[in-house]
């Protein structure tokens, strides 16, 4: 049986059952404008590039937005903050405290990507992963994106600077499970 999606929900009632970058979809699947709920209390692995528009929604907890190609390149969050992501930008949460996170999207998302930066050079991008959501659920793509990346030493190492960047430790994501919940 797939995943209920609900009305209504509380926010932290919902959260307490999540875990990092869970991003559940909270609403029934006919509602334009879908929410993901998550429960962060580490960096995430990847930079999120999604195709449509989203926005971020804090509810509790406090660290920051990293983005890439724009001008602005970081955004503290806190408790009340919302964060307008235009389409094609790169951002990844970086929680400082424990953080309830919604975000916002289109209910036909489109593509989605996950990417990889290099740290020291920061405009150097990594490895890029993306995915169609008409298809392939979030879950599905952030999973199969960390695979890939993980896969080839060379899809971790900057052309600029020649640094290796570890493979991410997919120990403590919940992405299988919830796509498998999601599928029925």
């Amino acid at each position: 049986m797939p995943l209920p999606r609900k009305k209504t929900f509380m926010v932290f009632r919902e959260a307490a059952r999540l875990g990092a970058y869970d991003e559940r979809p909270m609403l029934p699947a006919d509602v334009q404008t879908q929410v993901y709920l998550s429960r962060n209390d580490v960096p995430q692995p990847f930079f999120l590039v999604c195709e449509k528009d989203t926005v971020i929604a804090v509810f509790s907890g406090e660290g920051q937005v990293q983005l890439r190609a724009t001008s602005v390149r970081t955004f503290p969050l806190e408790p009340g903050d919302h964060v307008y992501v235009p389409a094609g930008v790169p951002t990844r949460l970086v929680p400082r405290t424990e953080s309830v996170i919604l975000r916002y999207k289109a209910r036909e998302a489109g593509l989605e990507g996950v990417a990889w930066y290099c740290d020291a050079c920061e405009e150097v991008e990594l490895h890029r992963h993306v995915f169609d959501t008409e298809h392939t659920l979030a879950h599905e793509g952030y999973l199969a994106g960390c695979r890939s990346f993980n896969a080839e030493p060379a899809r971790r190492r900057c052309s600029r600077c020649e640094r290796v960047h570890p493979p991410v430790a997919l120990e403590g994501y919940r992405w299988e499970e919830l796509a498998k919940a999601q599928r029925g």
